[in-house]
């Protein structure tokens, strides 16, 4: 199975073709193993001394038997060897002697040299993919990317080969094997792929010897009698050639797989670093690597965030923190003004104001505090931003002081006659553009006499009519604030109860009145 036959004759002798053997004139047979590269060598006879080629073919026949490393020869000498064997050595059934060979080789060269070759030795057919050229009468090679009309279909790219052809994608990396060339060679007596040495036939180092037609990148190995071409890491043989492997399509990468000749590669999406076996995907923590997040850093499978601290805004960049202008998206943070910094904003206060928690302002009472230059014969008043230093006895003539801030006509007096008989110095702060009409002072009597009527007016400083007065019963009454005023401002209204008691009309129409002396004064702002 598989064997082909080493041929000695006078005449020429040629292999040719694949798995094609030509056989001229009377032969002598041995088994013996070839390979592709080599059923492409061809060997002829150059018509040396036949016995000297005998009795090279005894000696090599008979080192078989013994060493059992090679193919032996057959015995076919039973019309020659009836009597003239002294010695038979039987080996897995053959039946060989050394005289009996010499007298076997001498019959069939008697009949090699008598008998010419005749045309039914001669054999003209090739195996698949070869057909016969009369010219060089050898097994030519079927190109059939040329004879075939469209051999391979869609993408596909056809290229021939020994024996056939192959259909492989355009993008394939096909180096073509040279045709090694055909050179006359001596007539070597042993089979294909040995030389002879001594009395024995030794393989041949094809690969040593440079005689073999692999390509540059293959790696040539030698072995019994032949030689085989291997492909370097990442190609695959396909034939002769050696075809890159294209490694990513049995995704061995987890994330993108790069194809090179010969190689591949792995590669990771942004974020991700290849881990220790190159092929799988790791997150990278950008933010121990130097993210360049202005404040704060927050790592995300596959990439990171930059977040910024209170009172700082991300910027478009992604990556910078900028400063928030609380105070410039409303004027009611403060309730009297904003100030900006970085990262934050805080209020302040006018003078004569502190601040009440965060936002609001609080008048400070001086008056209390002793953050006064009242002198001794002063009283202080605390008003909205600051305080006011007045005279303790405020009495003016004809009134005279009766008790603090109270003064009274003495009726003994005629000029008091027209006058309010008691005048009761009071004191009040209100704010700038306060809502209006606005309930201010109460004014209550604090002594009535039984049947007496009461009665309450403006008796003088509303020149303007900025105030007005609601009476609410026969006992008091409510200063009402007309219009909105604005600060700093001062008013002195004397406002005056007037009382009619008709029980004491045997006097005559009497009638009396007191006043209050109201201060106010308007603050500045609207706090």
């Amino acid at each position: 199975m598989g064997e082909s036959l080493l041929q000695l004759s006078v005449s020429p002798l040629t292999f040719s073709g694949s798995y094609r053997q030509e056989f001229k004139g009377p032969l002598l047979y041995a088994n013996s193993a070839r390979t592709t590269a080599a059923s492409r060598r061809t060997h002829r006879s150059e018509g040396e001394d036949l016995s000297k080629k005998i009795n090279l073919y005894h000696r090599w026949a008979a080192s078989l038997i013994f060493k059992a490393a090679l193919p032996v020869w057959q015995c076919v000498c039973v019309f020659v060897c009836v009597c003239a064997c002294f010695t038979c050595i039987s080996m897995q059934g053959a039946c060989v002697s050394i005289l009996c060979v010499c007298i076997c080789v001498s019959v069939l060269l008697h009949s090699a040299i008598s008998q010419p070759p005749t045309e039914s030795d001669i054999y003209t057919e090739c195996t698949d993919g070869y057909h016969w050229d009369h010219q060089t009468e050898h097994c030519k090679d079927i190109n059939e990317c040329e004879t075939i009309p469209d051999a391979c279909k869609g993408e596909m790219k056809c290229f021939n080969h020994y024996g056939g052809y192959l259909c492989l994608p355009r993008s394939a990396s096909v180096i073509p094997a040279p045709e090694p060339p055909i050179t006359p060679t001596e007539t070597n007596p042993c089979p294909l792929g040995y030389e002879p040495q001594g009395d024995t036939c030794v393989d041949i180092n094809e690969c040593e010897r440079e005689e073999h037609d692999c390509q540059p990148s293959q790696e040539c190995i030698n072995t019994l009698g032949a030689f085989t071409c291997q492909c370097p890491d990442g190609y695959r043989k396909v034939g002769t050639e050696c075809i890159d492997i294209d490694e990513c399509r049995y995704r061995y990468c987890q994330h993108r797989c790069v194809n090179v000749p010969g190689s591949f590669s792995c590669q990771c999406e942004p974020g991700f670093q290849l881990a220790g076996n190159n092929r799988s995907c790791i997150d990278v923590n950008e933010c121990d690597m130097g993210a360049p997040c202005s404040q704060r850093c927050y790592n995300t499978y596959g990439t990171f965030l930059c977040r910024c601290d209170q009172g700082y805004e991300l910027g478009p960049d992604g990556f910078a923190c900028n400063d928030i202008d609380e105070c410039s998206y409303s004027s009611y943070l403060c309730q009297y003004q904003c100030v900006n910094e970085p990262g934050k904003f805080s209020c302040v206060c006018p003078e004569g104001y502190q601040l009440q928690g965060t936002r609001l302002c609080q008048d400070i009472n001086e008056c209390e505090t002793g953050e006064h230059q009242c002198t001794d014969t002063q009283t202080c008043v605390n008003i909205h931003g600051r305080y006011q230093c007045v005279d303790s006895n405020r009495c003016q003539e004809p009134y005279v002081q009766v008790s603090e801030n109270r003064c009274v006509c003495p009726v003994n007096k005629p000029v008091c006659r027209d006058l309010p008989f008691s005048i009761v110095h009071r004191y009040m702060s209100i704010t700038s553009e306060r809502s209006v009409p606005s309930d201010i002072f109460q004014i209550q009597a604090t002594s009535v006499s039984p049947g007496a009527y009461n009665t309450f007016r403006i008796r003088s400083g509303d020149e303007n009519g900025d105030f007005y007065i609601r009476q609410i019963n026969n006992i008091s009454a409510m200063l009402v604030l007309a219009r909105a005023v604005s600060g700093p401002r001062e008013y002195t209204l004397d406002l005056e109860m007037v009382s009619v008691n008709p029980l004491l009309s045997y006097q005559g129409n009497y009638q009396t009145s007191s006043a209050l002396r109201l201060s106010i004064y308007v603050g500045p702002y609207t706090f």
